[in-house]
Protein backbone atom coordinates (compact mmCIF):
# COMPACT_ATOMS: atom_id res chain seq x y z
CA UNK A 1 0.00 0.00 0.00
CA UNK A 2 2.58 2.15 -1.04
CA UNK A 3 2.46 5.65 -2.74
CA UNK A 4 3.01 5.78 -6.40
CA UNK A 5 5.06 8.65 -8.06
CA UNK A 6 2.57 9.68 -10.28
CA UNK A 7 0.91 13.46 -9.79
CA UNK A 8 -3.08 13.27 -9.75
CA UNK A 9 -4.81 16.50 -11.22
CA UNK A 10 -4.74 18.70 -8.22
CA UNK A 11 -6.69 21.74 -7.61
CA UNK A 12 -6.22 24.74 -5.34
CA UNK A 13 -7.48 24.12 -1.99
CA UNK A 14 -7.58 20.21 -2.38
CA UNK A 15 -5.72 18.39 1.07
CA UNK A 16 -1.74 16.51 -0.07
CA UNK A 17 -0.71 13.75 2.08
CA UNK A 18 2.98 13.35 1.84
CA UNK A 19 3.42 9.69 3.27
CA UNK A 20 6.40 10.02 5.89
CA UNK A 21 6.77 6.83 7.35
CA UNK A 22 4.39 3.42 8.16
CA UNK A 23 2.51 5.57 10.83
CA UNK A 24 2.82 9.09 9.97
CA UNK A 25 1.83 11.93 6.95
CA UNK A 26 2.72 15.25 6.28
CA UNK A 27 -0.30 16.99 5.01
CA UNK A 28 -0.61 20.74 3.26
CA UNK A 29 -2.83 22.34 1.34
CA UNK A 30 -2.49 23.08 -2.29
CA UNK A 31 -2.29 27.03 -2.92
CA UNK A 32 -1.89 27.30 -7.04
CA UNK A 33 0.65 28.49 -9.06
CA UNK A 34 3.34 31.03 -8.82
CA UNK A 35 5.39 31.96 -12.01
CA UNK A 36 4.06 28.15 -13.14
CA UNK A 37 5.64 26.91 -9.93
CA UNK A 38 2.98 24.80 -7.76
CA UNK A 39 2.98 25.62 -4.03
CA UNK A 40 1.68 23.86 -0.84
CA UNK A 41 0.80 25.65 2.37
CA UNK A 42 1.54 23.31 5.43
CA UNK A 43 2.27 23.30 8.62
CA UNK A 44 5.95 23.22 9.79
CA UNK A 45 8.95 24.20 12.10
CA UNK A 46 10.04 27.31 11.33
CA UNK A 47 14.06 26.71 12.15
CA UNK A 48 16.35 23.81 12.99
CA UNK A 49 15.99 24.38 16.83
CA UNK A 50 12.42 23.63 16.79
CA UNK A 51 12.21 19.91 14.95
CA UNK A 52 13.05 18.71 18.03
CA UNK A 53 9.81 18.07 19.79
CA UNK A 54 9.36 18.13 23.34
CA UNK A 55 6.04 15.99 24.70
CA UNK A 56 4.82 16.23 20.89
CA UNK A 57 5.23 20.16 20.47
CA UNK A 58 7.18 22.27 18.89
CA UNK A 59 6.95 25.83 19.74
CA UNK A 60 7.94 28.01 16.60
CA UNK A 61 5.96 26.77 13.94
CA UNK A 62 4.16 28.33 10.94
CA UNK A 63 2.10 28.22 8.02
CA UNK A 64 5.02 28.38 5.02
CA UNK A 65 4.63 28.28 1.44
CA UNK A 66 6.69 25.94 -0.47
CA UNK A 67 7.27 24.31 -3.72
CA UNK A 68 4.85 21.26 -3.97
CA UNK A 69 8.19 19.01 -4.45
CA UNK A 70 10.13 20.72 -1.73
CA UNK A 71 7.83 19.30 0.46
CA UNK A 72 8.04 15.81 -1.06
CA UNK A 73 7.64 14.19 -4.58
CA UNK A 74 5.12 11.42 -3.76
CA UNK A 75 1.57 13.02 -2.76
CA UNK A 76 -1.83 12.24 -3.04
CA UNK A 77 -4.79 14.10 -2.58
CA UNK A 78 -6.27 13.41 0.15
CA UNK A 79 -10.14 15.26 1.05
CA UNK A 80 -10.95 12.66 3.37
CA UNK A 81 -13.57 14.56 5.05
CA UNK A 82 -15.46 15.42 1.57
CA UNK A 83 -18.17 13.47 2.70
CA UNK A 84 -19.04 14.30 5.29
CA UNK A 85 -18.55 18.18 5.33
CA UNK A 86 -18.42 20.81 2.42
CA UNK A 87 -14.97 22.51 1.48
CA UNK A 88 -14.74 26.07 2.01
CA UNK A 89 -14.59 28.52 -1.07
CA UNK A 90 -11.15 28.69 -1.76
CA UNK A 91 -10.66 31.79 -2.89
CA UNK A 92 -13.11 33.62 -0.75
CA UNK A 93 -11.71 32.22 2.20
CA UNK A 94 -9.28 29.36 2.26
CA UNK A 95 -6.91 31.53 0.37
CA UNK A 96 -7.45 34.12 2.53
CA UNK A 97 -6.79 32.58 5.54
CA UNK A 98 -3.63 31.32 4.20
CA UNK A 99 -2.66 34.16 3.43
CA UNK A 100 -2.81 36.02 6.49
CA UNK A 101 -1.25 32.87 8.73
CA UNK A 102 1.61 33.15 6.77
CA UNK A 103 4.91 34.06 8.73
CA UNK A 104 2.52 34.15 12.50
CA UNK A 105 3.91 31.94 14.77
CA UNK A 106 1.66 28.66 15.54
CA UNK A 107 2.31 26.10 18.27
CA UNK A 108 2.57 22.75 16.45
CA UNK A 109 1.26 19.78 18.94
CA UNK A 110 1.32 16.15 17.91
CA UNK A 111 -2.48 15.19 19.35
CA UNK A 112 -4.47 18.53 18.83
CA UNK A 113 -2.57 20.77 15.93
CA UNK A 114 -0.57 18.71 13.87
CA UNK A 115 -0.06 19.75 9.87
CA UNK A 116 -3.82 17.38 9.25
CA UNK A 117 -5.60 19.52 11.66
CA UNK A 118 -4.53 22.59 9.99
CA UNK A 119 -5.14 21.49 6.36
CA UNK A 120 -8.54 20.03 7.44
CA UNK A 121 -9.04 23.27 9.10
CA UNK A 122 -8.62 25.58 5.95
CA UNK A 123 -10.47 23.02 3.84
CA UNK A 124 -13.65 22.42 6.05
CA UNK A 125 -13.53 25.04 9.22
CA UNK A 126 -13.11 21.70 11.18
CA UNK A 127 -9.67 20.73 13.03
CA UNK A 128 -9.18 16.91 12.37
CA UNK A 129 -6.82 14.14 12.19
CA UNK A 130 -7.79 10.96 11.10
CA UNK A 131 -4.27 9.71 11.89
CA UNK A 132 -4.34 10.81 15.59
CA UNK A 133 -7.55 9.05 16.22
CA UNK A 134 -5.95 5.86 17.46
CA UNK A 135 -3.70 7.70 19.75
CA UNK A 136 -6.62 8.90 21.39
CA UNK A 137 -8.48 5.98 21.88
CA UNK A 138 -5.67 5.16 24.16
CA UNK A 139 -4.87 8.28 25.65
CA UNK A 140 -8.41 9.80 26.43
CA UNK A 141 -9.09 7.04 29.03
CA UNK A 142 -5.81 7.11 30.77
CA UNK A 143 -6.14 11.32 30.94
CA UNK A 144 -10.28 10.75 32.03
CA UNK A 145 -9.04 8.87 34.99
CA UNK A 146 -6.23 11.54 35.82
CA UNK A 147 -8.67 14.30 35.87
CA UNK A 148 -11.19 12.05 37.98
CA UNK A 149 -8.23 11.09 40.50
CA UNK A 150 -7.18 15.22 40.46
CA UNK A 151 -3.50 14.43 38.88
CA UNK A 152 -3.78 16.31 36.17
Amino acid sequence: MGQKNVHPKIFPGDILEYRRNKYFSHFGIYYGERDGVPYVAHLTCRDSDAKILMFGRAMRSEVKLDPLEVVGCKYKVNNMLDGALPARDYHSVVKPAIDDLLGKEITFDILFHNSEHQATLLRYGVKKSVQIEPVYKHIMPAWKDLFRKNKL
